[in-house]
């Protein structure tokens, strides 16, 4: 069903397999572990441009405070004519307040096609952990080590099926790892949970931006324990992309505060910024 979604996706944790197969070998841990993080981080990359356009309309945004604020009171008892006002003065210095919802379904996709890529590695069921990780059809370990997936054919996935990260397969949860493996996992789950709920922190809270404050409400707490959660049912190498798109997330909204947040204390926004978003 998500095809259009699938195979992309495994072309392009394909090419990156090859690339770190070239140092690593294509059965090894590491080779699959850096794939996984060369994938977040080009896909994040291609997002950065959109990222700016946002950070620049909530800079926008911030510096149109006063004005959004003396609109609502001189057309308090309108509502009509309040909303019309506001979405004039949006309009007029490029404010987009839902152009974040882009790269967050976008993101929604990759994880998804990642994922579903990543478990169909392994569809002998022996390490699914609940529904969410179970395949509805398991197949042998031999005709499975013989199954291609998707870009990757079937001496691919056999590498992939051989390979171990501190002794456990790729595909192992939590609860299927051995003790160093374990460590692992909980040190992927808490640096995910970490970074998570610093980036929320991090991001500044706008009562006109329904993006940002939406995000940074699940990001404070929903994000975090669902983090510490999926650390006991998903795949190990599930949790890497997990941790990366998390830390690339934090490291992100840091470096767009300290270039955006200086713009609130402007005392109106400047024509400059008609072009923001």
């Amino acid at each position: 069903m998500l095809d259009f979604v699938y195979f992309p996706v495994s072309a392009l944790l394909w090419c990156w397999h090859q690339l770190s197969a070239l140092a690593f070998g294509p059965a090894t841990g590491i080779t699959w572990l850096i794939a996984v993080f060369a994938l977040v981080v080009t896909v994040r990359a291609l997002l950065v441009r959109t990222a700016l356009r946002q950070a620049r309309s909530q800079a926008v945004l911030r510096t149109l405070q006063p004005r959004i604020d003396s609109i609502r009171r001189t057309h308090k008892d309108d509502p009509l004519a309040q909303t019309t006002e506001i979405r004039r003065l949006h309009r007029e210095h490029g404010v987009r307040l839902f152009a974040g919802f882009g790269p967050m379904i976008a993101q929604a996709f990759v994880f998804l096609g990642l994922f579903h890529v990543l478990r169909s590695f392994d569809r002998t069921g022996a390490f699914a952990v609940g529904p969410f990780t179970a395949t509805s059809t398991p197949l042998s370990p031999e005709v499975n080590a013989a199954t291609a997936n998707y870009f990757f054919g079937a001496d691919e996935v056999r590498a992939f099926l051989d390979a171990r990260l501190f002794g456990a397969p790729l595909s192992a949860t939590l609860f299927g790892a051995g003790a160093s493996a374990a460590v692992f996992v909980v040190a992927l789950v808490v640096i995910a949970a970490l970074a998570t709920h610093c980036t929320a922190r991090l991001t500044p809270l706008s009562a006109d931006n329904p993006t940002a404050s939406v995000m940074r409400t699940l990001s404070l707490c929903v994000f975090p324990v669902g983090a510490l959660v999926s650390g006991a049912i998903l795949p190990i190498v599930v949790l890497v992309y997990f941790a990366t798109n998390a830390v690339w997330t934090l490291c992100q909204q840091y470096l767009l505060r300290r270039a955006f947040m200086p713009e609130a204390a402007a005392p109106d926004a400047a024509p400059r910024h008609r072009k923001a978003g």
